[in-house]
């Protein structure tokens, strides 16, 4: 049997821990399967004297991850700390360039120096391995990277964020508000004590800019995701979503059009029946459409010690299987220095149409001014009604309104057209529809 493969972990949290956990009870196991033990010989976190649930001993300890990713005798550094910069940064680029193979969990990282990190490891001949970056246990970095080779990807879309899934769940599910789920999420460990980075869809961009990497060959570009969160979804939106048919979810989407890369992060109206409507919870789904394969879907947990650290794990075991001067697949699926200059897509017509709610003052000639606003727009209605609301005064009234497919250019200008009438009561919340393609 070949020697012993020795890994490094900084950072050793939740997933860590598990990580350090699975490999000491399954190390028979490991061995069998990889042809090699797997053996940590170092580690790194904030407090060394936590107890952490395993035995440290034999493990040499360093006081910091630069030091361990600089010093330690391993084959492997693990990086479990998070943060696009700092130290996570510096370790994994000190170790990438001593020729370590990296492991890693931090989409942060990777959306902000992914092309920067792959270049370093292929000019060094290092792996470097992330599909716990994205959607936990479901392994979509590796049938993007490998599995997928020779398909032409023209879709990658999702829900990416276990935490925004279970409160537009939980939403639905219970007749709760926003910040009564959000709360429950928090109780139960699902949001942070700040949860901005979840709910207002900053992890699922950071997620999609490296999927659309791996999909499509460009460099990746996560400044150039349109973005928007969750916190505006009220239960007049759940409730009006059901009543028309569809559900609402919070979906990254990344598509090739013939003017470039579209990418987009918002809550979407998805159809009732279709099966991405029924991923309820913190669970997570991926859906890739290719002209070969047709689409794929990947469902599975999102989140979690055990979900993740069974990724970062995986990827451990490839590089213990992995063969010394071995030909390696690409970071990022096509080499770096062959990934193509970005080119974000021209504004297009949306297929799926929008939902438009409107709370407005019940007087005479308040529809006719909407559908002219519409109009001037040339924006096609399916629909228009007035739907009761439970808190609605005798006052005022909710207009719901059905597009037809039109540009988000169209639909927020007509949008600020009607906030400068007097009739608007509070805002418009507008949400993209999302229907089946025609087979």
């Amino acid at each position: 049997m070949a020697d012993a493969l020795k890994v490094g972990i900084a950072g050793l949290g939740t997933v860590g821990a598990s990580l350090v956990k699975i490999i000491q009870t399954r190390a028979n196991e490991l061995a069998v399967t990889c042809g090699r033990a797997i053996e940590i010989t170092a580690i790194t976190a904030r407090d060394r004297n936590r107890d952490r649930g395993f035995d440290m001993s034999g493990m040499a300890w360093f006081e910091t991850p630069q030091k361990l990713a600089a010093e330690a005798d391993i084959d492997v550094f693990v990086e479990l700390m998070g943060g696009a910069t700092g130290a996570a940064a510096d370790s994994v680029r000190i170790a990438l360039e001593r020729g370590l193979h990296v492991v890693t969990a931090n989409k942060a990282l990777l959306a902000a120096s992914g092309v920067e990190l792959a270049t370093i490891a292929e000019e060094k001949g290092a792996l470097l391995n992330f599909e716990a970056a994205v959607a936990g246990g479901i392994p979509v970095i590796k049938a993007l990277r490998e599995s997928l080779t020779g398909n032409t990807v023209s879709r990658v879309y999702g829900i990416m964020n276990g935490t925004c899934n279970y409160i537009l769940t939980k939403m639905e599910k219970e007749g709760l508000s926003f910040a009564e789920c959000l709360k429950e999420a928090q109780r139960l460990g699902y949001a942070e004590a700040d949860p901005a980075f979840d709910i207002e869809g900053n992890d699922t961009a950071h997620k999609l800019a490296i999927l659309t990497t791996l999909a499509f060959g460009t460099k990746i570009a996560a400044d150039e995701i349109y973005l928007e969160g969750i916190t505006n979804i009220s239960i007049d939106d759940i409730l009006a979503a059901a009543d028309l048919g569809y559900r609402i979810k919070l979906l990254g989407v990344a598509q090739r059009t013939e003017s470039g890369i579209e990418q987009r992060v918002h809550p979407t109206m998805v159809p009732h029946d279709s099966v991405i409507a029924q991923v309820d919870g913190v669970t997570n789904a991926v859906a890739i459409e290719s002209d070969i394969l047709g689409e794929l879907l990947m469902v599975g947990p999102g989140a979690g010690g055990n979900a993740t650290a069974s990724a970062v794990l995986g990827d451990i075991a490839d590089i213990a299987k992995s063969q010394p001067g071995a030909q390696r697949v690409p970071v990022l699926g096509t080499p770096a220095v062959a990934l193509a200059p970005y080119q974000k897509a021209r504004m297009r017509s949306h297929e799926g149409g929008y939902f438009i709610r409107l709370t407005v003052a019940d007087r005479t000639g308040v529809f006719a001014s909407v559908a002219a606003r519409m109009a001037e727009n040339n924006i096609s209605l399916e629909s228009i009604v007035q739907r009761p609301k439970p808190a609605q005064t005798d006052t005022s009234k909710t207009i719901i309104l059905v597009t037809h497919a039109t540009t988000e250019a169209s639909i927020r200008k007509a949008v600020e057209g009607i906030k400068q009438e007097t009739y608007l009561v509070g805002e418009p919340q507008v949400i993209r529809i999302e229907r089946p393609r025609a087979s």
